[in-house]
């Protein structure tokens, strides 16, 4: 990673480290890289999600991208899925989001994608960033050498909605379900997508103001769309994220389904019908070892990556792979996307679950869950300070003894954040008591190395 480019494009609290400035710099630098790959003009595709800041940010990065010769087409409030899809639908050089995907409204970021729907290349991010950092003004043009600017919107959400009906074999009907759009890019959209079916959806939180988006909703807050479907008698719940790339599931139980189901009941389907290519599956490190069981009984090979949905992409695209994702929602299926797309993976479970005539917990029954628990501990100091901690011999001696006592039953991973000055401790064992007790005794550990102290 960059000193401006993270996992997931450049990321922060606006005005605290992301503001209007940077945003016009890198909209001046995406549009002299990009031209000059492309040896002409750009024309550039830009979303939002429904952030107060997303508005300011994006004047800012069209000034910038026309004062350096690309033409912007503004899509307005976008699911991030959708920018990727319509960049490439559109013959667009790059799509832009500007968005902060789960986080608070307070953050924000500007993430791109190249010409194919695929986030920008390690190499074109050092390109950009290194403009943006040098400090020096960027080449400008003048007169008819400026770009252009239009308006999108309703005609490329149809174009995105037909694309995402296209992909079903099956239509899923007769369903009464509840959508929490997490007052955010899904908003939009859902109302008009849902109601080209012949199911019954009701919506909660999609109403954005700019500060309520993932507000105690969406995907990263379960609670109020559980309470919603058990008192409401629905079929099931469906939760996006704040920019629509993630989706979870609640049963009619209230009881949630995350990414990991999803994709096991997917991928099962999916092999049936000889799509599931290699009958592999890419998940991360973070995936239950209940998925683990099941991929092993179904037939199906299960590759790990490190934890990110960019590391899963990168292993599909590597191995020829359709399917994959994380625990949290971020789910791809790349017969018919180019990065994680929500409402996508919440028409393809739909159809899976129609077509099994079974409800939602019987389905992902057969998938066995692992208690898991995962503790984030706060660490002072920035990347080498967490460099420093996961290299320390007591920290690794401390792990290896925690996995001996779970006998085989069990597994822990500690990891960095990659973006925040975390240390993540993630247990599973038979035992939910177990697998508590043992990630708080990792994270007491983790909090006295660093301070300094001894174990």
């Amino acid at each position: 990673m960059g000193k401006l480019f993270g996992t997931d494009g450049i990321r922060g609290v606006v005005n605290e480290g992301l503001d209007a400035a940077l945003a016009f710099r890198a909209g001046q630098a995406a549009a002299i890289v990009l031209g000059e790959e492309k040896h002409g003009r750009a024309l550039f595709l830009i979303g939002k999600d429904t952030r107060i800041s997303s508005d300011m940010l994006e004047n800012a990065l069209t000034a910038g991208l026309c004062s350096c010769g690309a033409d912007v087409l503004r899509l307005g409030v976008m699911p991030t899925p959708a920018v990727a899809y319509l960049t490439v639908h559109l013959k667009g050089d790059a799509g832009v989001v500007i968005s902060a995907s789960h986080n608070p409204f307070e953050h924000n970021g500007i993430k791109i994608f190249n010409g194919q729907g695929f986030k920008l290349s390690d190499r074109l991010e050092e390109k950009i960033e290194e403009l943006i950092l040098s400090g020096k003004p960027l080449p400008v043009k003048t007169r008819g050498e400026l770009g252009r600017v239009r308006d999108g919107g309703e005609k490329e959400i149809r174009t995105y909605i037909g694309h995402l009906a296209s992909t079903l074999e099956e239509e899923p009907a007769g369903l009464h379900l509840a959508v929490d759009c997490a007052n955010g890019a899904a908003s939009r959209m859902a109302r008009e997508l849902f109601s080209r079916f012949p199911l019954e959806a009701d919506f909660i939180n999609d109403e954005p103001d700019g500060v309520n988006i993932n507000d105690g909703c969406g995907s990263t807050h379960l609670e109020g769309l559980s309470r919603r479907v058990k008192e409401g008698g629905y079929d099931l719940g469906i939760a996006f994220d704040g920019d629509a790339d993630r989706c979870l599931v609640v049963d009619e139980k209230g009881r949630a389904v995350d990414g990991d189901r999803i994709m096991a009941v997917c991928g099962q389907a999916m092999k049936k019908r000889g799509r599931l290519a290699g009958d592999t599956i890419v998940a991360t490190v973070m995936s239950n070892l209940g998925f683990h069981k099941f991929a092993e009984s179904a037939g199906i090979r299960l590759e790990c990556t490190d934890v990110g949905d960019r590391n899963v992409l990168e292993r599909m695209l590597e191995g020829g792979f359709v399917l994959g994702g994380e625990q949290s929602g971020h789910l791809i299926f790349l017969e018919h996307a180019t990065t994680g797309d929500g409402q996508l993976a919440a028409l393809q479970f739909l159809s899976v679950l129609c077509a099994s005539g079974k409800r939602v917990s019987e389905l992902v029954s057969q998938v066995p869950q692992y208690p898991q628990v995962l503790v984030n501990v706060p660490v002072s100091g920035d990347r080498e300070a967490k460099s420093r901690l996961m290299n320390s011999p007591v920290l690794r001696e401390r792990i290896l003894k925690e996995e001996k006592a779970l006998g085989g039953d069990g597994r822990i991973l500690v990891r960095p954040s990659g973006t925040e000055a975390l240390i993540r401790v993630m247990v599973e064992a038979g035992e939910s008591n177990t697998a508590k007790k043992c990630a708080e005794d990792l994270a007491k550990v983790i909090k006295i190395l660093d301070a300094g102290g001894k174990c």
